[in-house]
């Protein structure tokens, strides 16, 4: 009985050191790399958008990283801060416009939604890109309509062959691992609420 006693007083000791241990440890990580020059605790690049995985099939997220021709989408995505909700399990299927899309806009459109007073606009646009599900080009055929992401429908036309998505054609589709990225050849703009 005294021995099991002092085997769990020890149990209990070893903790103890261990979690202490751990906790200054995470607090001094903490403190070299995640705090700004006045001292302040950075609370971004925190999240699964941020953990590496090279093993898994590529996100939605990640496919738009290592494209070229999505670099403002991820620099939209980034100042919206919306990235670790790209990565969820979904499935997510993502209309991703190509760099050319956000050009077409008026001048100095990206730019004024990249402002940080502006970021809940943003995120209120990049979730009109987002559609619950993983439905192939053909399969879209079947819908009039999709619900988005940010409580909004979004209309689906079949011209031809061709599927447009709030006006947007669907210029590819890339399979990811939590659902498959649309790439369309504009910015879908949600109507006016």
């Amino acid at each position: 009985m005294k021995s099991t006693i002092k085997l769990s007083a020890l149990g209990l000791i070893l903790l103890l050191v261990l979690n202490v241990s751990c906790k200054d440890r995470a607090q001094n990580e903490t403190t070299a790399s995640d705090q700004n020059e006045s001292g302040a605790i950075i609370e971004s690049n925190k999240g699964q958008a941020f953990i590496e995985d090279d093993a898994s099939s590529p996100n939605v997220l990640q496919i738009a990283i290592g494209s070229p021709d999505h670099s403002t989408l991820v620099a939209a995505v980034q100042a919206a801060e919306l990235e670790n909700a790209l990565v969820n399990a979904g499935p997510l299927m993502v209309f991703a416009p190509t760099n050319a899309a956000f050009d077409s806009l008026p001048a100095g459109t990206v730019e004024d939604l990249l402002k940080p007073e502006n970021k809940e606009a943003l995120a209120n646009i990049l979730k009109y890109h987002v559609t619950p599900g993983n439905y192939s080009k053909d399969f879209l055929k079947k819908f009039k309509k999709l619900g988005q992401a940010n409580n909004q429908n979004v209309p689906v036309e079949v011209k031809g062959d061709d599927v447009f998505v709030g006006g947007a054609k669907i210029i590819a589709s890339i399979p990811a691992g939590n659902g498959i990225v649309h790439v369309v050849d504009k910015v879908i703009l949600p109507p006016a609420q």
